[in-house]
């Protein structure tokens, strides 16, 4: 597997990189997860934006999915015609919910363009991938996904504060992407996102070779986040750099 960091600000785009969205790819398959503001844009850089195969989406959040509304436009009203259907994966309701931000009548919505499935917690085939999911820990229903092909296992947290269904995704993964949107000894809403000395802990419980912190919200230290990671995680760590492409092999 080959991962390619899209985007990874968290909450809002910042100055040096738009809203969560990631490229995997296996067998010449493309999968993006998440598609938040900003994303299309610079994906743009890294893939032909009418190869990608699927899209997930890890929750309803506009930094997580709006960006969907301009992959839209762009396959709907190609000047050679309207690009085929692909399939987009996401909680309850996400069809209408996209329509909605659109302002589009739900029937149909975005539907002729678009093959949405509403996630449920357990397994199913995503391409080459066999993609095993649960629901996080978030005010809204939110999923965490664990990608496995070839033997390599990616796991994907989503927004999630702590919970044992993230550490069971990423049980002895070959690299845990995983949220660290808020900083230690500071307050925060409970059940919603985590510290980093949070995400060390959850890689550590699950055994995860590697941990890449993602959701990087623009106001925090970078530096700091990653700190408190290492203070609970001992594996190798790194911050989630949009542009960067991390090859994925089993047991590396």
């Amino acid at each position: 597997m080959r991962l390619t960091i899209i985007g990874s600000s968290g909450s809002f785009p910042g100055p040096a990189g738009p809203a969560s969205c990631y490229l995997v790819e296996a067998d010449g398959f493309r999968l993006l997860l998440d598609l938040g503001n900003g994303a299309l844009g610079a994906l743009q850089r890294h893939a032909d934006i009418y190869s990608i195969d699927a899209v997930y989406l890890s929750h309803l959040h506009a930094d997580h999915c709006l960006d969907l509304c301009s992959y839209w436009v762009a396959r709907t009203f190609h000047p050679d015609g309207p690009k085929p259907r692909i399939p987009v994966y996401g909680p309850t309701g996400v069809a209408d919910r996209m329509a909605r931000a659109y302002g589009l009548d739900p029937d149909p919505g975005m539907r002729e363009t678009f093959d949405f499935h509403e996630l449920t917690p357990g397994t199913r085939r995503i391409g080459p991938f066999t993609a095993t999911l649960d629901h996080v820990n978030h005010p809204v229903e939110a999923f965490g996904i664990r990608l496995e092909h070839d033997g390599a296992v990616l796991t994907y947290s989503g927004d999630t504060g702590a919970c044992g269904e993230i550490v069971e995704l990423a049980r002895d993964a070959d690299l845990f992407l995983c949220e660290a949107s808020f900083h230690d000894h500071r307050e925060h809403p409970k059940d919603m996102h985590l510290t980093g000395s949070e995400a060390g802990e959850q890689a550590s419980r699950a055994n995860a070779r590697r941990l890449l912190l993602t959701h990087l919200v623009p106001w925090n230290d970078n530096e700091r986040t990653l700190a408190e990671a290492r203070s609970t995680y001992n594996g190798p760590i790194g911050l989630a750099v949009p542009g960067e492409v991390h090859e994925i092999t089993a047991g590396a």
